[in-house]
C-alpha cells in the first residue's frame, strides 16, 4: 500500500513538470504563431465524437442489474429481463394516469413547494451524502467515515514510508487549513536552514517549549512524525537552570541532503487526500418523488433548528413590515438563502414518467448534470435538452453556470426531452434510461 503514497508524489512531480513544459504540439503541425485558436467544443453534445468511459455509478448500476439477473435459474434470462422492464413501465403508466386523474378532480391553486429538513423524518429524499476515494479504495462512505478510514490507511503506511506519509497526514488529518499552512512553512524553514547552514549548531535543535514550535507545529497531527523522518530525535539538553526536551538533528547533513530535499518537495506539494462526491444514483416512480421531498441535515450548512428559526423570523419580519422590495433586493436575499446549502438534489423527469436522481455540490456546473444524464440514457450520444420546471431551456450559455447561480438548490426537477424526434418517434417512447439503470427502480 505504501506504493500508493509514492505514486501520489510521483504524479504530483510529473504534473508540475508537465505544467512547466507549456502547451503540447503535434510533430506535423505548422508554427503556432499568428494562428487563430480553435473554437472550443467542450459543451457540444452532438452525435459524433468520443465520449468518456462510463462513470462508477453507471458501472455499479450495471453490476447490480446483472447480479439480479444471475440470481436464480430461468427467470433471469433475457425474457425475464424484458418482463421486469415491462412491469416497471406499466407501473409508471398507471401512476401517471392516476396523477392526471387526481389533477383533473382537484381545483388548481397556486402552491409553492419547498424542500425542507426535518431531523426525525422517515421520508428523506436521500439517506445522506456519500463519497468515493479512488486513492484508497472503492468503498462508498459518508465524509466522516472516510476521514476515519483515511487516517487508518495513512498510519498503516507510516512505518514503511514515514516522511511522505507524514506530509499527507499533515494535509489530510487536520481541519484548520490556515494552521496547516503555517505548520508547513515552519517545517520547511527548519529543513531549509539545515541544508543552507550545515555547520550552524543552532539550526539543528528545536526546543519543544519554544513559542513558535508550540503555536505552529505541536498542535498539527503528523508534524512530529515528519521531523522524526527528517532525522530529528527527541533528547534532553541543558537549558537555563535545568534540562528541557529538544528535537535534535543527529544525521550528517552532507549524507542526507537529498533526503531533506525530497521531504521539502513533498511538504510543499502534498495536498489533502481527495474525496469525490458519489452521485447516489436512484431511479424513482412519480409517487416516490411526491412523498420523498425532505432533505437530510447534511445538505445544510446550518443545523435544522437554526434554519427553521431563521425562516420563521424572516417570515414574521416580512409580514409585519410589508415593505416593497426591489428585484435586486429580492435576488440578493434569495442568493443569501441559497448559500445555506452545501449540496443539491437534482431529479430529471423523463417523458415516460421515470425520474433519475443524483446528488451534486451547489458549485458544480449544470454541465455536470448533463454528463450524469448522458451516462445513463439509452442513447448516450444523442443530443437532448434539459428544462427547468418553469419552462426555461438550459442552453450552452448556461453550461458554465453553477447550480447555485441557476437557483437549482437545494432541490430541483429538470425536464428531459430529445433535441429532435426521430421519424415515427413519439415524445412518450417506451424507454429512455438504459435497461440496467431502469432495474434500479426502487420498490414502493
Amino acid at each position: 500500500m505504501a506504493d500508493k503514497i509514492k505514486k501520489y508524489f510521483q504524479k504530483k512531480k510529473a504534473d508540475a513538470k508537465f505544467k512547466l513544459a507549456g502547451p503540447g504540439h503535434r510533430l506535423n503541425e505548422e508554427s503556432s504563431h499568428n494562428q487563430p485558436k480553435p473554437h472550443s467544443t467542450k459543451h457540444q453534445h452532438s452525435g459524433s465524437g468520443s465520449r468518456s468511459a462510463p462513470s462508477a455509478e453507471a458501472k455499479q448500476a450495471a453490476a447490480a442489474a446483472l447480479a439480479r439477473m444471475e440470481g436464480g435459474g430461468r427467470r433471469h434470462d433475457q425474457a425475464a429481463f424484458n418482463t421486469s422492464l415491462a412491469a416497471i413501465q406499466a407501473q409508471v403508466r398507471r401512476e401517471l394516469e392516476a396523477e392526471k386523474k387526481a389533477q383533473s378532480q382537484t381545483p388548481q391553486v397556486e402552491t409553492k413547494t419547498e424542500a425542507v429538513v426535518i431531523e426525525t423524518s422517515t421520508h428523506f429524499a436521500v439517506q445522506g451524502v456519500f463519497f468515493k476515494c479512488p486513492m484508497i479504495g472503492s468503498d462508498i462512505l459518508t465524509k466522516d467515515e472516510w476521514h476515519k478510514k483515511i487516517r487508518e490507511f495513512l498510519y498503516e503506511q507510516l512505518e514503511e514510508e514515514r516522511g511522505l506519509t507524514a506530509c499527507l497526514i499533515i494535509q489530510s488529518c487536520n481541519k484548520n487549513r490556515e494552521k496547516v499552512e503555517m505548520c508547513v512553512e515552519t517545517l520547511f524553514k527548519y529543513l531549509e536552514n539545515i541544508v543552507h547552514n550545515p555547520t550552524e549548531e543552532k539550526y539543528r535543535k528545536i526546543r519543544l517549549t519554544n513559542k513558535v514550535y508550540q503555536e505552529r507545529v505541536a498542535p498539527i497531527e503528523g508534524a512530529q512524525d515528519f521531523l522524526l523522518a527528517a532525522g530529528f530525535d527527541v533528547m534532553k539538553l541543558p537549558h537555563g537552570e535545568g534540562e528541557e526536551d529538544f528535537f535534535v538533528f543527529t544525521e550528517d547533513v552532507g549524507e542526507c541532503v537529498e533526503n531533506l530535499q525530497i521531504l521539502c518537495d513533498a511538504l510543499k506539494s502534498a495536498e489533502p487526500i481527495a474525496l469525490e462526491l458519489d452521485r447516489n444514483l436512484q431511479v424513482l416512480l412519480p409517487s416516490q418523488v411526491a412523498e420523498r421531498v425532505e432533505l437530510p441535515p447534511v445538505f445544510f450548512s446550518v443545523t435544522a433548528e437554526e434554519l427553521k428559526r431563521e425562516q420563521q423570523l424572516r417570515a414574521e419580519a416580512i409580514e409585519k413590515s410589508m415593505m416593497l422590495r426591489t428585484k435586486a433586493m429580492r435576488e440578493k436575499e434569495e442568493q443569501r438563502e441559497m448559500r445555506r446549502y452545501r449540496y443539491a438534489l437534482i431529479r430529471i423527469r423523463f417523458p415516460d414518467g421515470v425520474f433519475l436522481q443524483g446528488t451534486f455540490t451547489v458549485y458544480e456546473k449544470i454541465d455536470a448534470v448533463r454528463t450524469f444524464v448522458s451516462e445513463n440514457i439509452i442513447d448516450e450520444d444523442r443530443p437532448f435538452v434539459l428544462s427547468t420546471a418553469t419552462g426555461h431551456r438550459l442552453t450552452e450559455e448556461d453550461y458554465d453556470h453553477s447550480l447555485l447561480d441557476l437557483r437549482l438548490v437545494p432541490a430541483s426537477i429538470l425536464i428531459f426531452t430529445w433535441e429532435t424526434l426521430l421519424p415515427n418517434e413519439s415524445a412518450g417512447q417506451s424507454m429512455y434510461l438504459k435497461p440496467e439503470i431502469m432495474l434500479l427502480l426502487q420498490s414502493l
